[in-house]
Protein backbone atom coordinates (compact mmCIF):
# COMPACT_ATOMS: atom_id res chain seq x y z
CA UNK A 1 0.00 0.00 0.00
CA UNK A 2 2.80 2.44 0.85
CA UNK A 3 5.50 1.03 -1.42
CA UNK A 4 7.26 2.74 -4.28
CA UNK A 5 5.84 3.72 -6.73
CA UNK A 6 2.59 4.42 -4.91
CA UNK A 7 0.01 7.16 -5.26
CA UNK A 8 -1.05 6.48 -1.67
CA UNK A 9 2.48 7.22 -0.46
CA UNK A 10 2.63 10.40 -2.53
CA UNK A 11 -0.67 11.55 -1.05
CA UNK A 12 0.33 10.68 2.52
CA UNK A 13 3.68 12.46 2.25
CA UNK A 14 2.15 15.46 0.49
CA UNK A 15 -0.66 15.88 2.99
CA UNK A 16 1.65 15.38 5.99
CA UNK A 17 4.14 17.97 4.77
CA UNK A 18 1.33 20.29 3.70
CA UNK A 19 -0.19 20.03 7.16
CA UNK A 20 3.21 20.77 8.72
CA UNK A 21 3.58 23.90 6.57
CA UNK A 22 -0.03 24.80 7.37
CA UNK A 23 0.60 24.53 11.10
CA UNK A 24 3.68 26.73 10.71
CA UNK A 25 1.60 29.27 8.80
CA UNK A 26 -1.18 29.07 11.37
CA UNK A 27 1.29 29.80 14.16
CA UNK A 28 3.11 32.57 12.27
CA UNK A 29 -0.14 34.40 11.55
CA UNK A 30 -0.62 34.79 15.30
CA UNK A 31 2.54 36.96 15.29
CA UNK A 32 1.59 39.13 12.31
CA UNK A 33 -1.53 41.27 12.52
CA UNK A 34 -4.20 39.90 10.17
CA UNK A 35 -7.15 41.31 12.02
CA UNK A 36 -9.22 39.81 14.76
CA UNK A 37 -10.79 37.19 12.53
CA UNK A 38 -9.29 33.71 12.92
CA UNK A 39 -10.57 32.44 9.56
CA UNK A 40 -7.37 33.36 7.62
CA UNK A 41 -5.35 31.27 10.06
CA UNK A 42 -7.58 28.23 9.59
CA UNK A 43 -7.62 28.88 5.87
CA UNK A 44 -3.81 28.77 5.70
CA UNK A 45 -3.76 25.49 7.64
CA UNK A 46 -6.26 23.82 5.34
CA UNK A 47 -4.83 25.45 2.21
CA UNK A 48 -1.35 24.01 2.65
CA UNK A 49 -2.77 20.57 3.44
CA UNK A 50 -4.70 20.77 0.18
CA UNK A 51 -1.59 22.01 -1.65
CA UNK A 52 0.27 18.91 -0.43
CA UNK A 53 -2.49 16.65 -1.72
CA UNK A 54 -2.57 18.40 -5.11
CA UNK A 55 1.20 18.14 -5.53
CA UNK A 56 0.99 14.48 -4.52
CA UNK A 57 -1.70 13.67 -7.07
CA UNK A 58 -0.12 15.62 -9.92
CA UNK A 59 3.05 13.54 -9.60
CA UNK A 60 1.27 11.02 -11.80
CA UNK A 61 1.87 13.30 -14.79
CA UNK A 62 5.41 13.25 -16.13
CA UNK A 63 4.39 14.65 -19.51
CA UNK A 64 1.87 17.33 -20.39
CA UNK A 65 -1.28 15.50 -21.55
CA UNK A 66 -1.94 17.83 -24.51
CA UNK A 67 1.42 19.28 -25.49
CA UNK A 68 3.46 16.15 -24.75
CA UNK A 69 6.34 18.11 -23.21
CA UNK A 70 8.11 16.63 -20.19
CA UNK A 71 7.00 17.88 -16.76
CA UNK A 72 9.44 16.62 -14.11
CA UNK A 73 8.53 17.00 -10.45
CA UNK A 74 10.97 19.89 -9.97
CA UNK A 75 9.06 21.90 -12.60
CA UNK A 76 5.48 20.92 -11.82
CA UNK A 77 5.50 21.05 -7.99
CA UNK A 78 6.79 24.65 -7.69
CA UNK A 79 4.48 25.74 -10.50
CA UNK A 80 1.46 24.31 -8.67
CA UNK A 81 2.56 25.81 -5.37
CA UNK A 82 3.13 29.26 -6.85
CA UNK A 83 -0.17 29.23 -8.72
CA UNK A 84 -2.21 28.05 -5.74
CA UNK A 85 -0.65 30.62 -3.41
CA UNK A 86 -1.21 33.37 -5.96
CA UNK A 87 -4.89 32.42 -6.06
CA UNK A 88 -4.93 32.32 -2.24
CA UNK A 89 -3.59 35.86 -2.19
CA UNK A 90 -6.35 37.02 -4.54
CA UNK A 91 -9.00 35.63 -2.17
CA UNK A 92 -7.45 36.79 1.11
CA UNK A 93 -5.69 39.99 0.10
CA UNK A 94 -7.82 42.21 2.35
CA UNK A 95 -7.13 40.08 5.41
CA UNK A 96 -3.41 39.83 4.65
CA UNK A 97 -3.01 43.52 3.74
CA UNK A 98 -2.67 44.32 7.43
CA UNK A 99 0.65 42.45 7.35
CA UNK A 100 2.28 45.19 5.25
CA UNK A 101 5.14 43.75 3.15
CA UNK A 102 3.86 40.24 3.81
CA UNK A 103 0.72 40.90 1.77
CA UNK A 104 2.50 40.98 -1.59
CA UNK A 105 1.04 38.39 -4.01
CA UNK A 106 4.52 37.86 -5.43
CA UNK A 107 5.91 36.99 -2.01
CA UNK A 108 3.17 34.42 -1.44
CA UNK A 109 3.66 32.98 -4.93
CA UNK A 110 7.38 32.56 -4.23
CA UNK A 111 6.57 30.98 -0.87
CA UNK A 112 4.17 28.58 -2.58
CA UNK A 113 6.83 27.65 -5.13
CA UNK A 114 9.29 26.85 -2.33
CA UNK A 115 6.71 24.84 -0.38
CA UNK A 116 5.66 23.00 -3.56
CA UNK A 117 9.29 22.18 -4.32
CA UNK A 118 9.84 20.68 -0.86
CA UNK A 119 6.60 18.68 -0.99
CA UNK A 120 7.28 17.54 -4.56
CA UNK A 121 10.78 16.38 -3.65
CA UNK A 122 9.62 14.38 -0.64
CA UNK A 123 6.59 12.91 -2.42
CA UNK A 124 8.74 11.80 -5.35
CA UNK A 125 11.51 10.51 -3.09
CA UNK A 126 9.20 8.34 -1.01
CA UNK A 127 6.32 7.62 -3.41
CA UNK A 128 7.86 7.68 -6.87
CA UNK A 129 6.32 9.40 -9.88
CA UNK A 130 4.62 8.66 -13.14
CA UNK A 131 1.75 6.41 -14.20
CA UNK A 132 3.19 3.49 -12.23
CA UNK A 133 1.97 5.12 -9.04
CA UNK A 134 -1.64 4.78 -10.18
CA UNK A 135 -1.21 1.20 -11.34
CA UNK A 136 0.03 0.16 -7.92
CA UNK A 137 -2.80 2.05 -6.18
CA UNK A 138 -5.35 0.25 -8.37
CA UNK A 139 -3.81 -3.16 -7.68
CA UNK A 140 -2.37 -3.56 -11.20
CA UNK A 141 1.15 -4.99 -11.33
Amino acid sequence: MFGKPSLNTRLAVGKALGAAFGIAGFMSLTVFPVGEDSLPRWGILLWYTTLGAVVGVFGVYTRHPVLGIPMPWWFLAPLLGAWMNFVLTLFTHDALAAGGVLSSPFRFAAEGAAVGLVIGFAATRFGGEGPGTVNRAMGVR
